[in-house]
């Protein structure tokens, strides 16, 4: 990878612990995510202490293109990285290793970044508080295949939210969300949620490309339920906000905000 081959003694920071700590969470990583998670003001600051990281051995770093023709550098955690930050290290690169990082994957985890970062580290509703995100690296329970994009719990003045994330990029077929809804219902009624994460609902937020994608989810959802999904696009959330009133249900046409 480039921005990878020579190393160079760092003096750590405990932003710098911290940042990497939040990698391991994240995966991936831009300059922009790095000022929110890591508390950098400036652009330049922040370009520049991932480079030193990169330099020292704590970072790898790639490039993928973006719409404006250029290209914008990505990081992800070193092993090294990995041990000095504590956390469980999960090689990530851009042609080899256990994961194979292509544009879509840039793009779908970065969405997740999106949220994650709002969440965690972003202005709430008023009375609600932040507990924790988890990753998944294989499927909830055995005999299934579901491997949520992430998983949250907001302290709220209603009680505990759990809520699973599912980011849709429009490339997979509906009959994988059909399998997808099937499996959500199944983690409910089975009692495999409150056994796992000790909680007796759940709701999934759902974000995908467009309002007509949007509209295709529901349809499938709709057809066994009308509960615990809440559905958005990026575009409406960008416009008005996470916490706004963009989020519909699998039935009915009145958008509510998520508390």
């Amino acid at each position: 990878m480039a921005g990878n081959r020579r190393k160079v003694r760092t003096i750590l920071q405990e932003r710098d612990r911290r940042l990497l700590r939040e990698l391991a969470t994240m995966r991936i990583i831009d300059r922009e995510l790095t000022k929110v998670a890591a508390g950098f003001g400036s652009t330049t600051r922040a370009n520049t202490r991932l480079l030193k990281l990169t330099r020292a051995g704590l970072l790898h770093r790639f490039f993928v293109g973006t719409i404006a023709g250029g290209r914008k550098a990505i990081y992800t955690l070193s092993r090294q990285g990995g041990l000095v930050a504590g956390t469980e290290h999960r090689r990530i690169s851009r042609s080899h290793g256990t994961t194979l990082v292509g544009d879509l994957y840039v793009d779908h985890q970065m969405r997740i970044n999106d949220v994650y970062v709002t969440v965690k580290f972003r202005p709430l509703p008023v009375g609600a508080r932040f507990i924790g995100w988890r990753v998944f690296h294989e499927p909830l329970t055995q005999g299934s295949r579901l491997v949520p994009d992430g998983y949250f719990e907001l302290a709220t003045l209603a009680g505990i939210r759990p809520i699973f994330l599912e980011i849709d990029l429009g490339n997979q077929a509906m009959k994988v969300w059909q399998q997808k809804v099937r499996s959500y219902l199944q983690l409910a009624v089975s009692g495999d949620f409150s056994r796992v994460f000790g909680q007796s609902q759940f709701r999934v937020l759902v974000i995908t490309t467009s309002p007509r994608r949007l509209a295709k989810i529901r349809a499938t959802a709709a057809r066994q339920t009308d509960k615990m999904f809440w559905l958005s696009d990026f575009q409406s959330i960008n416009r008005a906000g996470f916490w706004s009133s963009v989020w519909l249900r699998p039935t009915g046409d009145r958008a509510l905000p998520l508390i």
